[in-house]
């Protein structure tokens, strides 16, 4: 498997040249690209001894197309590097690279290539402590996780500067570590194919009023990147989120997503049931807006379709998971869910207090199986969470 290793300009970039060993060490091929700033701190020609490639720096350089066949020709280097690439790694990953990659800025190889490849994307986040926790900074890690970009955050220490506080890159096994399990995983479930839920639905009052609820969505796509990442064919169905998906399948109400997933559901191998449908809806919809007044406002609801429940009833060795958002008795609310819905895997959360799920970036969760067994998986997150789970489902698969 080959690791496209980006380095870009801190103090730890030293460290990349041990990063590019342990993973040479864990059987990987690494070829490397750097930034200007990079090359100010450690030479191309160190990185090209190590890896036994070319190191690509100036997005501008001729390409390497000639020796590829006729298929290739014309072609520029960070399209063929990117063809060829089963996970990009940028460490250390600075706080202006960062920026780029989130601005979807390429003004560089390695901010180009961020833009042409499709593997799964890994970044080690490497700055002083006031950089590290300055807005900007942590809006743009923000986007990037949004978008299925892993992170593996930087240790509290002391930098190089004398300060002390979170910042220092990670450690280079923990780096190692991280890339050679995420690899591991990578076709897991290649051939697979998968039908994840995500996001609320949304039922309307009047014209103008609707209901819904808190959930975000992130962790139904979480676990969709993932799920493709490791080699399955996926698809996709979503409330309305902010997030976007390869082919993802829109749907607005409890219905619309209903029929979306009966429509899919026939077809695929494991079926996730991560979004939120309403449970209520109201029993009619005022034709025109309700006029604000001094009295009160009554609306009659009638429950709405339980999808879950009806894939429950229908499946046939579909691998079936749920999720259960409880307030209180978790376990307990979520064995009854796992066997009243027929289901093989539930993930139970919590949506109160400080680790609430819904919209956020981190979570909690207990899985629980049909044999009864739980697994209490502690903080952390959504994408780290999505493997976890489909670590689950790919061993239900291999029985």
């Amino acid at each position: 498997m080959k690791v496209a290793l980006g380095v870009s300009g801190g103090i730890a970039c030293y460290k990349a040249a041990e990063i590019l060993r342990g993973l040479q060490d864990r059987g990987f091929d690494v070829v490397v690209m750097m930034t200007r700033g990079a090359t100010q701190f450690v030479t191309p020609l160190t990185f090209r001894a190590l890896s036994g490639h070319k190191v690509y720096v100036d997005i501008f350089e001729s390409p390497s197309a000639t020796a590829r066949g006729a298929d290739f020709e014309g072609a520029f280097d960070h399209i063929l590097v990117a063809q060829e690439t089963d996970l990009f790694l940028v460490a250390p990953a600075t706080a202006g690279t960062i920026a780029k990659l989130a601005g979807g800025i390429a003004d560089d190889f390695l901010t180009t290539f961020h833009l042409a490849v499709t593997a799964p994307v890994v970044i080690a986040p490497a700055m002083n402590a006031r950089m590290w926790n300055h807005p900007s900074v942590q809006a743009n890690l923000k986007t990037l996780t949004g978008r299925g970009v892993r992170v593996i955050d930087p240790e509290t220490g002391r930098m190089a500067c004398n300060t002390y506080g979170p910042g220092r890159l990670a450690p280079v096994e923990t780096i190692v570590d991280y890339v050679s399990n995420l690899l591991q995983r990578s076709k897991d479930l290649k051939g697979r194919r998968v039908l994840v839920t995500a996001g609320p639905t949304v039922e309307d009052i009047d014209p103008v009023r609707f209901i819904s609820n808190r959930s975000s969505g992130k962790m139904g796509f979480a676990i969709a990147r993932a799920a493709r990442d490791r080699g399955a064919d996926v698809t996709l169905i979503s409330g309305p989120t902010e997030f976007d998906f390869p082919g993802v399948i829109r749907v607005r109400t409890t219905e619309e997503m209903r029929r979306a997933v009966l429509e899919k559901a026939a077809a695929a191998d494991v079926v996730i049931k991560a979004a939120a449908p309403l449970d209520f809806r109201p029993a009619s919809v005022a034709p025109q807006k309700i006029k604000k007044r001094s009295g009160g406002l009554s609306v009659e609801f009638e429950p709405t379709a339980d999808i879950l429940k009806e894939l429950g009833t229908m499946k046939n060795g579909t691998i079936l998971v749920g999720f259960a958002a409880e307030t209180e008795n978790h376990l307990a609310n979520g064995r009854e869910k796992l066997k009243s819905k027929n289901l093989d895997l539930v993930v139970v959360n919590p949506v109160s207090g400080p680790d609430s799920a819904f919209d956020s970036d981190t979570s909690r969760a207990s899985i629980i199986d049909a044999d009864g067994g739980t697994e209490d998986v502690p903080s952390m997150s959504k994408p780290e969470l999505a493997d976890r789970i489909l670590d689950r489902v790919a061993r239900l698969l291999s029985k």
